[in-house]
């Protein structure tokens, strides 16, 4: 029996690492083989390419088209060295980010080809697809407001995607919105102006039934 791929999608600000967290701790606290990976990353190829695209001043001057294929690159890694390996383990891979990001970041945000952004995510991915894929939706007035208010390290540089215009997340909204609309055997949008508990507590009536035979005993 395969493993359970499940990906985290979402605007910054929007709870989604958080969420992310809390459901591999409950997850492991039921008995629960797990596997955590994030975009771009998960690998040390990987690693390397988030720090390019997300803090060095050299990615500031990337052109769209870099940055879709950068993605693709780390992507490409992480599901051939981390996320094949652990579905055929049979343990439930949880992703911050998958393929959702670039087609909706680089193909809507940025206004690159969809069609070429399908077949670049295609070509990266395979047929390793998530099984399911949580929607974190928050407006985007609210998610810049959180953004805002969250503490940053000591001496960590500011992250470029943080940097981008109102207009910028407005359309990372309606692109993945419409994703979860085409999709929606795959996407479950879940409202993340809830409190934190709530949306826990959604993310698990979500997950806990998609696992048979991966929890232990009566967990689901």
């Amino acid at each position: 029996m395969p493993g359970t791929f499940i990906s985290f999608e979402g605007s910054e600000g929007c709870g989604k690492s958080t969420q992310f967290d809390l459901l591999a701790g409950r997850l492991r606290e039921a008995g629960a083989t797990v596997m955590t990976a994030r975009e771009p990353g998960g690998t040390a190829i990987g690693e390397e390419i988030r720090r390019l695209l997300q803090f060095s001043r050299e990615g500031h001057h990337l052109a769209a088209e870099s940055e879709l294929l950068l993605f693709a690159a780390s992507r490409a890694q992480l599901v051939r060295e981390v996320i094949v390996p652990a579905l055929a383990d049979t343990k439930i891979v949880l992703c911050d980010r998958f393929l959702d990001s670039s087609a909706v970041y680089q193909g809507v945000a940025r206004g690159l080809n969809a069609d070429a952004v399908r077949a670049i995510n295609a070509f990266a991915v395979g047929a390793t697809m998530p099984d399911v894929t949580l929607l974190f939706d928050l407006p985007p007035d609210v998610a810049r407001a959180r953004l805002l208010r969250r503490p940053r390290p000591v001496g960590q540089p500011v992250d470029r995607m943080e940097c981008e215009p109102p207009e910028f997340y407005e359309r990372v909204r309606a692109g993945y919105l419409a994703l979860a609309e085409r999709e929606p055997d795959r996407f479950v949008v879940l409202d993340a102006s809830l409190t934190k508990e709530d949306v826990a507590q959604s993310v698990w009536n979500t997950v806990s039934p998609r696992l048979h035979g991966l929890l232990p005993g009566n967990c689901a």
